[in-house]
Formats: structure tokens, sequence, C-alpha cells
């Protein structure tokens, strides 16, 4: 790929970015024209076509839904400033222009966005020996425009002439045949045919004009000689564009070589722009007929001069890149080996017709038409070479320019030296050659695979950790040939010196007790083997013992390495187990509720020489056999804390539940005869926690006479307690509810009524 592609493919997003930065009132207008046609009898259909900036989200098309900017257009005839009609436009028909670059294999960029917007009116205009004005205006251009002043302050006026002659002779206007690019390309030629078609085949003759200046920046008063849509237009003349002088005029409008020029003739528009940016052009098209100007058709654009990004880019897989002679250079390097396998990165396939691989060796011009070729040199040295891509293409050619470096070969080595039972250091020595010679080999970078490195040549290192450690060095020459070499360092000493916490322990039978290596290095490749003293063993490197048995334990620890190197020691009276109580308890009654809350409790612990008792939430005792009385019932938790003469504790827990009880009793009789004994038949008992009661009396005949939910209404012996005292006999009495803890209750009993 050349230098010039790649600064293109570099700066690219610049312009993106520059495009971008467009005020909302800017992002407007960018071009336009007005043409006509007669009908004859003064009629005329005028079209007004307005081109604007899409991208970005810029102000409308002017048009009666655009409120305040509805589209007009004002007539003016002969030097009157009083306008002699201002018509309202309907809304346009608005497309989009596509871009259109002249080499097929670049990509325009992708914030180009052009609408075209067109206008179609009819005008009565009655023969006149003065030319009529047709004019619109409004404001504004974008404010990325490179070659005009203040272009964000700065309208347009779109303007057609309808001289006395033109009416004479009920001539149509020239119209231009295409809108010139949207999006052209630096460093590639404009070659656009600007060319008119009259109807009337009158002469055509085209030059580069100046554009116009038409409406202000008043946004607020809008339709006013300042505004940014002034209603009506201001008359003629009008004032031209100011240009950015030097190096920008009408007739030099961008920076190009060969310049921009337009054939006087064809109207073919030529040039090679060679600076990005915006850039506001006019084209005029003069009409003639038998040597008399009939009209002038202006066309006021702007031209968007970007870095296109080219299609199809030559390319290769390289160390490095150089520049030399304002050429850019893929660099290759080969160390050590005389064949050399190029990868080709070129793209975009779908446009390389042809393409090949071109090295000078040894004066002699070699060829290669694989997409990846093997390429053998002779010896050591440098070769150039060049990837070329459909070569004597007028366009979607490129090419890669390449240096390749064959530089002798390098390997790295060393070797390394330690005590395999010793928690020493490794010494580690450099063996490494280069083929460019003694003092070559400019950097040597180790990994100890322990996670550290080093620069140095001939490193010291010491090992935290043991282990199969791969141990890497990787060397750089004064080529920038680079030789990597892996060995692996078994280390796996021994610890000098093993240390184990607790140091020392007097705990309680049964003791627990977590025996934590602190020993370095071992790991679980090691052979470790634990002698507890009680009998038992162990070969975890920090395991766990429970010693059940009273006793003074001596501890002892080996260790062995994957290479057979061993320490151990031992730790004499390590682990003293003292004598513990047994904690135990019995209680009566067995059955305890609200009715019977008090427990009677008896110790039967073993070795014990004092006792605490607590009581859920209700109390405690020292005493040996306490008696307690729980205030509620429900769940309740005793412990019992034991000490024995050896200060050791044990403690015993028993979960004792106090039932919730109600009791209720049916008398069999009573005598409802006012004398203030057993008047009321109910029942008695303790119902305290008791849910849904109910009491019901029937008589012998199935008739329900009474009924409630309070477990201590009596019935009179009247329905209902109400009315007529009940005759002698018996009666059905049938009670149910629901216990505290949800149980069902159901009793059956017979009430006799005595007189």
């Amino acid at each position: 790929m050349t230098g010039f592609n790649k600064i293109q493919t570099l700066l690219l997003p610049l312009l993106a970015m520059m495009l971008a930065t467009v005020p909302l009132r800017a992002a407007h207008i960018i071009g336009g024209t007005i043409s006509y046609v007669c009908n004859g009898n003064g009629d005329y259909t005028f079209t007004m076509k307005i081109y604007r900036d899409c991208y970005g989200g810029g102000a409308p098309f002017d048009s009666p839904n655009n409120a305040p900017f509805p589209a007009t257009v004002t007539i003016y005839q002969g030097n009157s400033t009083v306008p002699m009609n201002v018509v309202n436009l309907p809304a346009p028909t608005i497309t989009n222009v596509l871009p259109n670059l002249s080499n097929p294999c670049l990509i325009a960029p992708p914030n180009v966005c052009v609408e075209e917007g067109v206008y179609v009116f009819d005008l009565s205009l009655p023969v006149s020996s003065e030319s009529y004005h047709i004019v619109y205006q409004r404001c504004c251009r974008n404010n990325t425009i490179s070659n005009i002043i203040q272009p964000g302050e700065t309208g347009a006026t779109y303007y057609m002439e309808l001289t006395a002659k033109a009416q004479e002779f009920c001539n149509s206007s020239p119209v231009f045949n295409d809108f010139p690019p949207i999006a052209i390309c630096t460093g590639e030629p404009i070659d656009f045919d600007h060319s008119a078609t009259d109807p009337d085949g009158d002469l055509l003759v085209y030059e580069l004009c100046t554009p116009f200046i038409g409406g202000g920046t008043d946004q607020t008063n809008a339709t006013q000689p300042n505004g940014v849509a002034p209603d009506p237009d201001l008359p003629p003349p009008y004032s031209p564009v100011a240009f950015v002088s030097p190096p920008y005029s009408f007739s030099n409008p961008l920076v190009a070589n060969p310049p921009l020029t337009i054939d006087p003739n064809t109207g073919f528009l030529t040039g090679i722009p060679l600076v990005t940016g915006q850039f506001v052009v006019g084209v005029c098209v003069k009409e003639y007929r038998n040597g008399v100007l009939l009209s002038e058709t202006r066309r006021d654009f702007q031209f968007n001069v970007a870095l296109c990004d080219p299609t199809v880019v030559a390319d290769i897989l390289e160390d490095d890149t150089v520049h030399f002679q304002e050429m850019q250079y893929y660099v290759v390097n080969a160390c050590g080996a005389n064949s050399v396998l190029f990868t080709n990165q070129s793209y975009q396939q779908v446009y390389i017709n042809e393409f090949r691989w071109e090295f000078d060796i040894n004066g002699t011009t070699q060829v290669f038409n694989e997409w990846n070729p093997m390429v053998t040199f002779p010896d050591v040295g440098t070769y150039y070479g060049k990837l070329l891509l459909n070569p004597g293409a007028l366009s979607c050619d490129d090419t890669a320019f390449i240096e390749v470096n064959v530089f002798p070969g390098i390997t790295a080595d060393f070797e390394f030296d330690y005590d395999t039972c010793v928690a020493g250091p490794v010494n580690f020595t450099d063996l490494s050659v280069s083929g460019a010679g003694p003092g070559s080999i400019t950097s040597w970078d180790w990994d100890f695979g322990d996670g550290t490195d080093s620069e140095e040549q001939n490193p010291v290192h010491t090992y935290q950790i043991p282990g199969a450690l791969p141990v890497s060095l990787l060397i750089r020459d004064t080529n920038n040939c680079t030789g990597l070499k892996t060995r692996t360092v078994q280390y796996f000493p021994v610890p000098d010196l093993l240390v184990v916490a607790p140091s020392d322990y007097i705990g309680c039978q049964p003791a627990e007790i977590f025996f934590d290596n602190l020993s370095t290095p071992v790991n679980e490749e090691y052979d470790v083997n634990w002698t507890f003293g009680d009998g038992g063993t162990g070969d975890e490197i920090s395991p766990t013992h429970i010693y059940e048995e009273v006793g003074t334990y001596t501890v002892t620890l080996e260790i062995i390495s994957p290479l057979g190197c061993q320490t151990d020691t031992a730790w004499n009276n390590l682990i003293t187990v003292l004598p513990s109580p047994i904690a135990d308890f019995s209680y009566t009654p067995p059955r305890l509720s609200n009715l019977e809350p008090t427990a009677y409790f008896t110790d039967e612990s073993t070795d014990a020489v004092k006792w605490k008792w607590i009581f859920g939430n209700s109390g405690a005792s020292i005493d040996q056999n306490p008696v307690h009385t729980f205030p509620d019932t429900g769940l309740q938790v005793v412990q019992l804390v034991v000490f024995h003469q050896s200060g050791c504790t044990d403690t015993a827990l028993q979960l004792l539940d106090l039932i919730p009880e109600v009791r209720y009793f049916l008398p069999n009789a009573f005598t409802p005869n006012g004398d203030g004994s057993n008047d009321g038949f109910r029942g008695n008992g303790v119902m305290e926690g008791a849910t849904n009661f109910r009491l019901a009396i029937w008589n012998r005949y199935g008739e329900q006479l009474f009924e409630t939910t309070d477990p201590f209404e009596a019935w009179n012996g009247r329905k209902n307690n109400t009315g007529e005292l009940s005759s002698q006999g018996v009666y059905v009495v049938v009670v149910t509810y629901t216990g505290p803890r949800g149980e069902k209750y159901e009793l059956h009993g017979y009430a006799t009524l005595l007189k």
C-alpha cells in the first residue's frame, strides 16, 4: 500500500469529525439553481432545486409545514425595489443524492449526505420591455466551509433573470443535466460533465462564477430583511460571497493541481483536489441566440473534498515498517532461515483481478504468483521486493514495497545448579549464542516459572515455592532476532526447619487439635508422615486430630521430598489432655403442663464438683438437684454446665415441653326455680387458650333451645334464655372447642331440668 493511501486511511476519521461539527442552523442549504419553461402567452413554469446537508440533522427544507420558515419566492420587475408578487411555494419533492466517485475502488466517507428538494410553480408574466427577477434567499451555509469568510454567517441567493429578449422569444432556459458529485477524493480527478441541455438549441457558454449572499442570521425575526428566511426576498443587485484570499477566489475555489477549470464549450469540469474540506463553487451557463444574450442560469453548490478510503489495499504480514524517500516499506525479518513465507493480507479481494510478487535477488528479478509465496534467498543480507495488485490498471491498483532482512541464526540455552535437598538459591548460567557474533546479544528475559523474572544475563534466584518449575529464557540480538529456551527446574528441597502450631497445648478431654504446618517449602507432592503419640497417624500437610484419652503426648513429623530428601522432628510432651466431667440429668414428673408446671431435677453427671443450671429465660440455679417452676407453657431449654476439679467443663441440654391443657366439666342437673342456688346449667373448668367454643342444648324433639360461645354462660331453662320455662325433663347437651395447640374436643351430655 502506498504511503499516500495509508495517510488517507488514517485521516478519514478526522474528516468525519470535521463534517460533524455543524450547528443546527448552518447544517442547511449547500446549493441550488432556478430554471424555467415558457408555455406561451406569458405563462411560465419555474423549477427551483435546493440542496441541503442532511448529515447530523440540520434544518429541514422550507415548506408550508415548516413554520416559521415557509418557502417563498419573490418577483421583481425592472429596477423596482417593491415586490411585484410573493409566491408561497408548495412542499418540495425530496430525494437523496448518492455519492458518485470517479474511482470505483474508493469508498466515500460515511458522513457525507445530501438531499435535493424540488419546488415547481407557475407564473403569468405579461411580456415586458423590462426584466423579471425571480429570487429565493436563505441562511445559512455550513460553518465548516474552508474557502469563504465567516461561512456560518453567510446565506445564499438563488436567482433567475427573465430578460426582455427571453420574453419576446418565449425562451426556455437551459437545465443542468446532473448535480456535481457530493464527495470528491483528494488526489483523484474530478472529470465531471457539468453541461446543460437547452430545449431551444441555443448556444451555451460555461464559466466559473461567484455565488451570491442572501439571508441573515436573525432567527428571532426570521422573515425580516436580516432574518434567516426573508419574506419578501430582497431585490437585486446581490453581493458576491467573500472568498478567503489568497488562495481562493470564484475562479480558483479549491486547492487543486491541475486547478479546477470548466470548458466554456462543453461544460466539462476538471481538476485534481489536493486539500480536504468543504468549498463553495459557482457555475454559470449563458444562453445566446444569434449573438444575443437571453439568460444566465446560475448554480451554487458545495464540494466535499474527503480522504476516501481505498477498497483495494496491498498489505502483508510484517515485522516493522520504515519510510525511505517518501515510500513506506514493509519489513520482514528472517533469523537463521533463508526460506521466508510471505503472508498476503491485501483487501478487497473481490476487486483484485491480478497480483504478483517481485524480488530483486542478486540483480535478478524473480516473480512469484502464489498468494502466500515461499521465497528462498541465497545468503544473509538485505533484499528488496514488492507486491503489485492489478498492475497497469488505471484504478483499483496498489503496491506494497518490501524489505527483507535475512539475519544469522540465534540459539537460546542455559544451565542451572543448586542443592536439590536444601532450600537455597538456584544459579542460572546463560549459554546462548548468536550468529551475529560475540557480544551481539543485547537482552536476556528470564521467567522463573513462579511469577518472578529477571533481566540479568546470569541471575541467581531463590524460590519460595517447590515444584517442577518451567524456566524460560528469551534472548534478543542486535538484529532484533529472538531465541527462546525452556527447561524444567525440579525444585523440591526439604524444609531446613520444621515449624508446627500450636507449639504447646493444654486442653480438656476430648481435644480436637488442628496442626498448622508452617514448614516451607512443602506441597502435595511431598510425603508427609505424622505420629500423634496416642497411636494415631496422618499424612496431610496440616491435619486435624482428636485426642480421646487423658494424658501427655509427643508429636513427630517426617517430610520426604519427591527427590528423596528427608527431614523429621519430634516435639516432646507437646499435647496435654486434662480430664473432663460428663454432664447428665433427669427430671420428674415426665409430663409437665400449666396444671403441673413444677419440675424436680436430679443431677446424674460424672466427676462433677460444681453445677450451673439455666432454665431458659426463667431463671438459674447452682444447686446440684434444684426444683424449678416454669411460668409459662411451651418448649423450654434446660442447660446444665458441670465443672471438673481440673477446671474442664461439660454441658448437657434437654428440651422440656410444658403442655397447655384445658379442662371442661358438665353438670347433670339444675333447678331454675329462682332461689339463687343451681338456677342455671353451665360447665366449669380451665379454658385458657381454648378457641371456637360452642355449647348447644336440644329437647327430645330435636329443637335447639339454647346456644352460646361463652364457656361460662348458663342456660336458665327457657328457649334462648327468654320466654316460658321449659318443662321438667332431660335435655341433650353438645359441647365443641379447639385446644391451645389445635386439638379438637367434642363432649356429649344431658341436662336434667328439675322444678
